[in-house]
């Protein structure tokens, strides 16, 4: 067993009851770990404050002094003990609740003591809980110039374990651990970015000498932790490419050429000719296809899917496109269907609203291999819904369907079928790097020409009227309006109560007979929401009035105004999807963000950068920094971004540097089989990962 891998109980002062806790805790197990759990931040113990000038809102502050007037408050589990510690400016209480009789005994009056700890206000005053403190002329290891701080907790705390606990068995472990910590990176790797070793990087974290230091071992720790997830996601990557046979679909054939040829009455952008080249060298490898493709609002990604599907269908297959939700279907399948007329190619929609006896002719001529493309919801993956040669899938809005659901539509064929994931929500290039390592991944980050950008205003509730009289103005241009309000999970009465008043306000406005209002909301039946959806598509009424349920699938080119309300109670990545609902037509449009006064913080942030630009993938990483990388796509509950030193946002530099290590050795050794890369092996063997993103079917 390494020096590293031994059990944390054995180290002096540890035990098994202080293991346990260290386990449950702070996930610290074995020597490894506890060298592994770094400090926070440094107190620069060089700098003291003076007593006078204190700030309860200083984080950690450094004093020297002497202590006077001690005595013991309070009996039983309330007893604490006070202390007066004194400097030529002033003085300050200091308190202690645990170790009373020890602290006690070891201080002494008149002697000059150097005291750290967090400054706090209590019954008007400012005192120090539990300060670390010690002789100020004490000359020994402990009195460095920059003290680690370290994390802790209350339980922790009340074993001996708080931030001096911590260093003091850290130091203890580090002086044991000289010439016992193994190197993980390949010596190329420190020489080519000039890193310190492992062990070297450890010490310096945790007892530094210099600012500098301190920069420069994170960096290495930092280096070492992005590498090891890249290659992780890489090696999986490559070893699914071998693996995984795929449908070879070698013809361009009649039925895309006569469609890219006679129905496109506009030239593909540039990123969507590169994205189809892209799949169709995916189609043409011989391993199965697993690729991501993302794009904005409007970017053509449907265009692009269609195009695919068509290929598999010239090669002799099916295809299939699964949606989140009936109406997404219904407008892919009226808007394919319509494209396609004429050209040959047999497409229909399954859905749960499409009635038995339908359902039934349409799997009997989907098993007969009848149907070339099936367009549906989650009635695709029922189990017997059977394809004939099912060679194309295509997920739309792929977030909203769990892996589980997805992997459903894979077992419908012997040989996997070629799958293509879409997202309308842009993926920061960092997170993508990062999350999405072992997909390969597709990027349409231009819009078609001739699209006008939506124009994005900012308005309080002061402005309510001026803005009603704007929609009065756009209506009377024969244009639809979209109001939405947010949808609070916690609280579905109050969303409705929300949603009824606001209905009732703009009923008030916009009367009958002049105008017609739709209401849809989360408690609808998925027939009323239809109905109301189908009126307001249709331009029977002139106003929708909805919670959060037409973000993604409804498709009015003629509605040009979005109003949102509250909208600092949404996130960035969903005022954007709601604003992609306008625009989609030849005309102006605009999407009008309703709020209180005075925003603070982050949400006058999202707000301003809603305003100032309209690029999704600008607002994905403002969202990142905003957020974290953890409350994006699900991730904090997934664990997968569990990162202990490194921040995808901050140190974009070092994960591309990571990523073009991991593929400049996977390149030179596929295998890992060279002497220098045998650790790297021995990481991928021990550490497969429990969740690869990109093994989503």
């Amino acid at each position: 067993m390494l020096f590293i891998d031994t059990p944390i109980e054995f180290l002096k002062g540890v035990g098994p009851s202080k293991a346990d806790l260290l386990h449950r805790e702070l996930d610290i197990y074995t020597f490894g770990d506890l060298l592994e759990y770094f400090p926070f931040r440094y107190v620069d113990r060089s700098k003291v404050s003076s007593i006078a000038e204190l700030n309860p809102d200083e984080p950690y502050v450094v004093l020297k002094g002497t202590i006077y007037d001690m005595h013991t408050v309070g009996n039983g589990k309330s007893t604490r003990l006070t202390a007066q510690l004194r400097d030529k400016t002033g003085q300050i209480e200091l308190v202690w609740f645990q170790g009373i009789k020890w602290i006690k005994d070891s201080l002494k009056p008149d002697v000059e003591y150097t005291v750290m700890g967090k400054p706090t206000i209590f019954n008007d005053r400012i005192n120090i809980a539990h300060p670390d403190i010690e002789r100020a002329d004490a000359d020994n290891e402990s009195n460095r110039k920059y003290i680690p701080i370290y994390s802790s907790t209350e339980k922790l705390k009340a074993k001996g374990l708080h931030t001096k606990g911590i260093a003091r068995l850290t130091e203890q472990l580090l002086r044991m651990a000289h010439g016992k910590i193994p190197e993980t990176l390949p010596l190329k790797i420190l020489q080519k970015y000039k890193l310190p070793s492992r062990g070297n990087a450890i010490e310096i974290i945790h007892y530094p000498l210099r600012p500098h230091d301190i920069a420069l071992s994170m960096q290495r720790m930092k280096f070492e932790e992005l590498f090891f997830l890249q290659l992780d996601y890489q090696y999986s990557k490559r070893e699914r490419h071998k693996r995984s046979n795929g449908y070879i679909f070698p013809v361009v054939g009649e039925k895309f050429n006569r469609f890219y040829n006679e129905r496109l009455n506009f030239e593909l952008t540039g990123a969507q000719k590169r994205v189809v080249k892209e799949i169709r060298s995916d189609m043409k490898s011989g391993h199965q296809m697993n690729r991501l493709l993302q794009g904005d609002v409007g970017s053509g990604k449907t265009l692009v899917a269609l195009l695919s599907m068509l290929i598999a269908v010239d090669n002799g297959c099916q295809a299939c496109m699964m949606a989140p939700t009936e109406i997404l279907a219904n407008q892919h399948y009226l808007n394919i269907s319509k494209m396609l007329d004429g050209i040959g190619v047999h497409v229909e929609l399954l859905t749960g609203s499409v009635k038995t006896s339908e359902k039934k002719k349409i799997k009997q001529r989907l098993a007969e291999g009848e149907i070339d493309i099936l367009i549906g919801t989650h009635a695709l993956i029922e189990k017997d819904v059977i394809f004939k040669n099912l060679g194309f899938a295509v997920i739309d809005e792929q977030h909203r369907f769990g892996v589980e659901q997805r992997s459903k539509l894979w077992t419908k064929n012997s040989l996997p079928p070629h799958v293509l994931v879409m997202t309308a929500t842009p993926i920061p290039r960092t997170l993508a790097m990062s999350v999405y390592g072992d997909l390969d991944c597709s990027t349409i980050d231009e819009l078609p020409p001739g699209r006008k950008s939506v124009k994005t205003i900012h308005c309080t509730d002061q402005q309510r009227l001026k803005v009603f009289g704007f929609i009065r103005n756009e209506i009377s241009k024969g244009r639809q309006v979209y109001i939405v309000y947010p949808l609070i999970e916690e609280s579905e009465s109050l969303d409705l109560k929300d949603l009824m008043d606001g209905y009732e306000s703009v009923s008030r406005e916009f009367p009958l007979p002049d105008y017609q209002i739709s209401i849809v909301h989360g408690r609808m039946d998925a027939e009323s929401k239809d109905y109301e959806m189908g009126r307001f598509k249709r331009g029977e009424t002139h106003i929708m009035v909805s919670t959060t349920v037409i973000e993604v699938g409804v498709d009015v080119p003629n509605a040009t105004v979005m109003v949102i309300e509250n909208a600092e109670r949404f996130g960035l990545s969903q005022l954007h999807q709601l604003r992609g609902r306008v625009g989609r037509g030849g005309e102006q449009s605009y999407c009008i963000l309703m709020t209180k006064n005075n925003l603070q913080g982050s949400a006058r942030e999202r707000i301003n950068t809603m305003v100032n630009t309209t690029d999704g993938f600008r607002i994905a990483e403002t969202d990142l920094k905003l957020r974290g990388p953890g409350d994006l796509q699900g991730l904090r509950q997934s664990g997968v971004l569990a990162l202990k030193l490194a921040d995808i946002v901050d140190d974009e530099p070092i994960v591309r540097a990571a990523r073009e290590s991991v593929e400049e050795i996977l390149d030179e050794d596929p295998e890992l089989k060279t002497l220098e890369n045998v650790t790297l092996k021995q990481h991928i063997q021990q550490n497969k990962r429990g969740l690869a993103w990109g093994k989503i079917s």
